[in-house]
């Protein structure tokens, strides 16, 4: 008789869905990957400038570089492979301006014939550690309805308005999800929010159809990582509750069960740096965000690199995991 194996059964490694886009979604990636966990990023596709936008237009295709940016983040590769798939020409009649990440995604996209193919392709070449996946592949278009009645066309053009954003909506209104995104949804732990844009990087997500129905049935713990500085043309003035209640808005449902917010103090010197930008720090609204029913994980998170405020990767993920696990914990007890 063949001998029973004795010890105790591994857990299962704990699945986390990460939704948004930009550079703040990067950074977390960072941290996230070194943690024991198995990621899933769904990222916006409604990015319009750059070269993203003029492959998009040229090669009627999804705009490669948010999910470029997150497939840079996630890879387990030589700091040289960073620098290739992160340079950006800039001589060159047709290439300037041009990241060469976003040309190899392109080269992929035609090489394959599909762009979530090509995504795949470019993961295992650069060692991906988990899966990258647009929210959607239908050519979208973000537009944002102003408070004064106008319509702003396009991701890029949003901020530069000057006027206070109403609400923002997708052109076409029913582009379909990716299958496997949703699959992803139905099938995590913990779904993670931002940071980010929440207008022009996280909304384009939720808006996709699908993608929230799938966010709203799931019972994992649904996590919003704010933004820690304001962004000029988007949310200015801006408190940590007003950045939840304009997502629950747009959604049309209060679905979010924690907040994770900086609670350290900036220098000056960076406060200085930021004000000549219009951005400010995003108030920790503490007694508001109880009355919309959240958890307020506030811990010092962020980091100063070269005189800017970005997300402390590391301890941003351990907090994330630390939170995941403690849920687990109660509801198993």
């Amino acid at each position: 008789m063949p001998t029973k194996r004795t010890g105790r059964q591994q857990p299962k490694q704990l699945r986390v869905v990460v939704i948004g886009g930009g550079t703040g979604l990067s950074v977390l990636l960072r941290g996230l990957k070194n943690e024991p966990v198995h990621i899933t990023a769904i990222v916006t596709v409604a990015d319009d400038g750059g070269s993203s936008g003029r492959l998009r237009e040229e090669m009627d295709m999804p705009p490669p570089g948010d999910i470029r940016n997150v497939l840079t983040a996630l890879a387990d590769t030589e700091p040289l492979m960073e620098k290739v798939m992160q340079y950006r020409f800039s001589t060159g009649t047709g290439l300037a301006g041009h990241n060469l990440g976003n040309l190899l995604l392109a080269a992929m996209n035609e090489i394959t014939g599909d762009f979530v193919t090509a995504v795949k392709a470019l993961s295992g070449v650069l060692a991906v550690r988990g899966d990258v996946l647009p929210a959607s592949t239908q050519s979208i278009q973000l537009k944002a309805e102003m408070t004064d009645g106008t319509v702003i066309a396009g991701e890029s053009q949003i901020p530069l308005t000057g006027k206070e954003i109403k609400r923002v909506f997708l052109e076409p209104k029913d582009a379909a999800p990716l299958a496997e995104a949703l699959q992803a949804i139905d099938e995590a732990d913990a779904i993670l929010i931002g940071p980010g844009s929440l207008y022009t990087s996280i909304l384009p997500n939720l808006l996709v159809r699908g993608i929230f129905t799938a966010i709203s049935r799931s019972q994992a713990p649904k996590m919003y990582i704010c933004n820690v500085m304001t962004q000029p043309g988007e949310t200015d003035g801006f408190t940590a509750s007003k950045h939840v209640r304009v997502i629950h808005e747009h959604v049309g449902e209060a679905f979010l069960d924690t907040i994770i917010v900086n609670s350290a103090e900036i220098p000056a010197h960076v406060l200085e740096k930021y004000a000549e930008k219009g951005a400010a720090p995003v108030p920790c609204d503490l007694p508001q965000l109880r009355k919309l029913g959240l958890h307020v994980a506030a811990k010092p998170l962020v980091t100063f690199e070269d005189g800017y405020l970005r997300h402390d990767a590391r301890e941003v993920s351990k907090q994330v995991v630390s939170l995941i696990k403690r849920r687990r914990k109660a509801q198993s007890g």
